[in-house]
């Protein structure tokens, strides 16, 4: 990796999602555009810069097909983004950029890259990390490759200095403070009927209207990414991308809101909801919430402008579990928002994260007892998992408490630790029970294939398929398992 480059009269940048392996999302039949690549694509286009998107995961390309698209498209830059599940299949992709164009700058960014710069810089197929938040970072950097400027001159990088070798760790890049300043995500450079929620194609896009969190729940990086000071766009930017979106993808019928906490802001989705009554926008929507910001009120407000999902963390039915996570709710308001949803008739799916390390296999099945008791529409039993950047990935690094140092198996499906009485082999079939006897139960199934139907058949075989495989169907033509060396730098 050099610090300058020599100039070039038009870079031309190309983005790719790397192929989609054992997921969450996955698991929920669930492929999106990135948001994050959306956002980063757009600013370059605003400025002038030739950029495409190239979306593996969704167009389900092998690693031998990219390599032809990248020789068709010739990019003198390859951004790659990358989660901590993913990290492996991205610097695959990044293999097989600098085999088929080797002169090809390879820049990766995303959570993991932000957090493990160090052990991702030790691929010779990296050139540069992007910490943090990229969209402006990506544009300096772009501009001062384009023009053969010193790259530590630019806030947000890590590499490897030409001349000594040493890391270079450039001065961190302040969050974005305005975000109504950002245009909206480029996503006719997507395959946006690739795009699908439970495995149907439902016309979907996604959208995020804030950044940061202030809450400080243990097991999440978001706030170690983006701040702990949300960052909120103003309701009529985001509701004129919803009518950006509807107006220009006429198959859009749904849109997912991401954000960590949709509804942390009564106001916010008061005024929202009222603007989108105004405009007559019909179309439906889902989004993710906590349990203590919901009433009854805002709920029919949500629904009556086309509400139809609500993602809850109900996370576990054990208080002193809930403390430890600092999740800063109660059971009891987990029992209130639920039973409210279901009143005004708002469709939930119901997440707990069960093998947390103070775990029994008694307060495990409390939890699983407890979501059944919710009567959510769908539920997801994840299982405890310690990203990097989390104050829970500190905690159990430092005390040795990791079993599994394969980043591929974190995705919140597989175990990576071990409780005070389960095995990572007994939480397997733990969760494994809890999916089937939830999904499975007689009752359960004729309630909801009368609201959902196919939906729910479509979700049942997702399901059913995903926790009776015997080993993950992972891509082998570049199956990567990371070194313990590498792991925690």
């Amino acid at each position: 990796m050099t610090t300058n480059f020599k100039n070039s009269d038009s870079m031309k940048v190309t983005f790719i999602n790397p192929p989609q392996t054992n997921s969450k999302y996955k698991f929920l039949g669930v492929v999106a555009p990135s948001l994050g690549i959306g956002y980063m694509a757009a600013v370059l286009e605003e400025n002038g810069i030739d950029v495409d998107v190239l979306d593996s995961s969704a167009l389900e390309l092998s690693y031998e097909e990219i390599g032809d698209e990248i020789l068709r498209r010739q990019p003198d830059i390859v951004s790659i983004s990358a989660l901590t599940p993913t990290i492996g299949v991205a610097l695959d992709a990044a293999e097989v950029v600098k085999t088929v164009k080797p002169d090809t700058i390879v820049v990766l960014g995303g959570y993991h890259p932000t957090f493990e710069f160090a052990s991702v810089l030790e691929e010779e197929s990296v050139d540069i990390v992007v910490r943090g938040e990229g969209e402006y970072t990506m544009l300096e950097l772009v501009n001062a490759i384009e023009n053969g400027e010193d790259l530590k001159n630019v806030k947000g990088l890590a590499f490897h200095d030409e001349n000594d070798g040493n890391l270079v760790l450039t001065e961190d890049r302040p969050v974005i403070q305005d975000l109504d300043e950002l245009p909206f995500p480029a996503l006719h450079l997507f395959p946006m009927e690739k795009y699908k929620i439970l495995n149907i194609s439902t016309n979907v896009a996604t959208m995020i209207t804030t950044r940061g969190c202030p809450m400080q729940c243990s097991f999440c990086s978001s706030a170690s990414l983006h701040g702990k000071i949300l960052r909120r766009r103003s309701y009529m930017n985001v509701v004129d991308e919803v009518e950006h979106i509807l107006n220009n993808f006429k198959n859009i019928d749904t849109i997912a809101f991401m954000d960590d906490t949709f509804t942390l802001n009564t106001k916010f989705i008061k005024d929202f909801c009222a603007e989108i009554k105004r405009r007559n926008l019909k179309f439906w929507w889902g989004c993710t919430s906590r349990v203590d910001t919901l009433d009854e009120e805002l709920l029919e407000t949500m629904k009556d402008a086309g509400c139809i999902t609500i993602f809850l963390g109900v996370e576990s039915a054990d208080q002193q579990t809930l403390d430890k996570m600092n999740k800063n709710i109660t059971v009891n308001k987990t029992i209130n928002a639920f039973k409210l949803a279901r009143k005004v008739g708002i469709r939930t799916i119901a997440s707990c994260v069960i093998g947390m390390p103070d775990d029994t296999k008694k307060n495990i099945q409390q939890t699983i007892n407890f979501v059944k008791s919710l009567k959510p529409n769908y539920a997801l039993y994840s299982l405890a998992t310690p990203y990097p950047g989390t104050r829970f990935y500190k905690e159990t690094f430092e005390k040795n408490l990791i079993k599994i140092k394969d980043w591929s198996k974190y995705t919140l499906l597989s175990p990576v630790l071990e409780t005070v009485d389960c095995s990572k082999e007994e939480l397997r079939k733990i969760q494994r029970k809890a999916f089937l006897t939830f999904y499975l139960r007689p009752g359960y199934l004729i309630k909801q294939a009368s609201k959902d139907g196919m939906i729910l058949l479509k979700t049942i075989f997702g399901v059913t398929k995903q926790i009776l495989r015997k080993k993950n169907n992972e891509n082998t033509n570049y199956n990567r398992q990371l070194e313990s060396g590498s792991f925690g730098k």
